[in-house]
């Protein structure tokens, strides 16, 4: 049997050490949150970066995470603390076992002020549509 993993990495600047404090409330809310789902959400390890001054929080799997739950996080940090600017994150699906369907990942990219998806990709479907004669930019 083959275990499938998203894995990822990324930090996200909340402007200052009172806010990152209070955005480990808000990341508690939302594990709760996931927790509560049929089947439970895969979560991710959060924690407060102090070499980046003790503002930025770095996000990242633990054995496999959701990215979905990442950016539930990052648009309520945007709404509470007033963020704005870009921001993005990119992810990778691993498969313990070579299997046809075990390998691919994206990238989601918010407009931290509109709270706004600005552009995401995903390689499955980008493959599945170049392969059936697309061009790439579905």
């Amino acid at each position: 049997m083959a275990d499938y993993f998203t894995h990822f990495s990324c930090l996200l600047d909340v402007g200052t050490p009172e806010n990152a404090a209070r955005a480990l409330a808000l990341y508690n809310a939302l594990s709760e949150e996931g927790a509560s789902e049929e089947p439970p959400s895969e979560g991710y390890l959060l924690s407060i970066q102090p070499e980046h001054g003790g503002t930025a929080l770095w996000m990242r799997d633990d054995v496999t995470g959701d990215p979905e739950r990442v950016i539930q996080f990052v648009l309520r940090c945007a709404e509470q603390f007033q963020l704005t600017g870009r921001w993005g994150f990119q992810y990778a699906n691993t498969c313990s076992k070579h299997r046809l369907d075990g390998f691919g990942g994206g990238a989601h990219v918010l407009d931290l002020a509109t709270r706004e998806t600005i552009a995401w990709t995903y390689t499955d479907g980008w493959l599945a549509s170049v392969l059936d004669g697309g061009d790439g930019d579905a």
